[in-house]
């Protein structure tokens, strides 16, 4: 919510329309030369703007556009302003004014970012100046729409470790105790045929064959099957993610899906329901039943109960946010601040309670009952031994991971 970065430099001048900036070796560099420039990133054009400045005013400067990013650097002697935009970070561009407009920098163009900037960019009208610096921004900021590759995979850059190496999924699993002779982890997913959008490596129930995967995949979103996410390291509760079954307005059931969810229940003796948390409005959740999906209803799953987060989709969401921008960028209007964060309803999106992470309290509350009581216990023998170095550390000592993995 803060202006775009800034960089300040003790001394610059203009020479040739760009920008000479000494060296600590005293030599004369070209801006050409000081763009930041990451290996496989090409400039691609530049040209000399007016940028509107929410804080400022207008500044003049020269914009660098690259396959990576846009690049704006101060042409005034009174201003080092710097602005750094990876393409990535715009969400939209659109056309400012038009040939009849005669306002002092109406003509040129409105970025809107993803980081809640908006940047203007005011341009001369002769010469397609706007034209060309549209259409060569809209290319490189969405690449796939104009079948161009993402920069990501063009980034030569050389480094000392294999990202691909940095986390071991299956030495993950080990640290939690999996696989046990209730959880197993499956290679159904290892080239992403069964669920585009989840890894490669799943835990899911020993007693669920990989057959049992497929057939309940055929009922759940996206093929989304019910996998575990993380578990408790004592009393073995577990979290595990999903997406809606396809019940459809007729309330199709799907009997694997069914005893899938019974197979999960059954690996923990001390569950007797499962509780489902269910992160949309129930209205949502019912309206998704004419688009063929749906929820996990009590008549069906008899073994679980259904709870419902009231949470928005993701556009009531980003409207929502996008309105909070607009109360705090550029200026905040502190007459009416109260009023118009009020009706952004941002509050009332992020104050909802979330159940799942107070059960998750209320099981780390259990651990550290559990921990405690084990030390006293500890102490009590202790005290009986002849040797007290002898006993066994805290229990605390030998758990330093307590996180869920989503």
């Amino acid at each position: 919510m803060a202006s775009a970065p800034t960089s300040k430099y003790n001394s610059h001048s203009l020479e040739n329309e760009s920008i000479k900036r000494t060296s600590r070796d005293g030599v004369n560099r070209d801006v050409g030369e000081t763009l930041p420039r990451l290996p496989g990133e090409i400039r691609i054009t530049d040209k000399e703007v007016i940028y509107i400045c929410p804080f400022n005013g207008p500044i003049k400067g020269r914009v660098y556009i690259t396959n990576y990013r846009l690049y704006l650097r101060s042409l005034e002697t009174d201003s080092a302003l710097i602005l750094d935009v990876p393409l990535g970070v715009i969400s939209r561009i659109e056309k400012m004014g038009g040939a009849t407009s005669r306002g002092e920098n109406s003509y040129g163009l409105d970025i809107t970012c993803k980081d809640l900037r908006n940047l203007r960019f005011a341009l001369k009208q002769e010469g397609h100046s706007r034209r060309d610096m549209f259409e060569i921004l809209t290319r490189y900021a969405f690449p796939l729409a104009h079948s161009l590759p993402i920069f990501a995979f063009l980034n030569e850059e050389k480094f000392n470790v294999d990202g691909w190496t940095v986390y071991n999924p299956v030495e993950e699993y080990r640290r939690q105790g999996l696989p046990n002779h209730h959880w197993r982890i499956t290679f159904i997913n290892k080239c992403y045929k069964l669920c585009d959008t989840y890894p490669a490596l799943l835990v899911v129930p020993y007693r669920a064959s990989d057959e049992d995967l497929r057939r309940v995949a055929t009922f759940r979103s996206r093929n989304r099957i019910p996998v575990l996410s993380w578990i408790h390291p004592e009393n073995k509760t577990v979290i595990v993610r999903c997406s809606q079954p396809l019940v459809g307005m007729s309330g199709k059931r799907n009997k694997e899906d069914e005893r899938y969810l019974d197979v999960i229940r059954e690996t923990n003796r001390q569950v007797n329901k499962l509780t489902i948390y269910d992160a949309r409005p129930n209205v949502n959740a019912v309206a998704n039943k004419a688009t063929g999906g749906g929820y996990e209803s009590d008549d069906v799953y008899h073994n679980a109960e259904l709870f419902f987060l009231d949470i928005h989709n993701i556009h009531v969401m980003r409207e929502s946010l996008k309105k909070v921008k607009d109360i705090v960028y550029p200026n905040v209007e502190e007459s009416h601040w109260l009023s118009s964060l009020e009706s952004t309803h941002w509050l009332e999106h992020i104050k909802q309670p979330n159940p799942v992470e107070q059960r998750y309290m209320e099981l780390l509350a259990l651990r550290d009952e559990y921990i405690k009581r084990l030390d006293e216990l500890q102490l009590a023998n202790s005290a009986k031994l002849s040797d007290p170095s002898a006993s066994p550390s805290s229990p605390s000592q030998m758990m330093p991971h307590v996180q869920t993995h989503f």
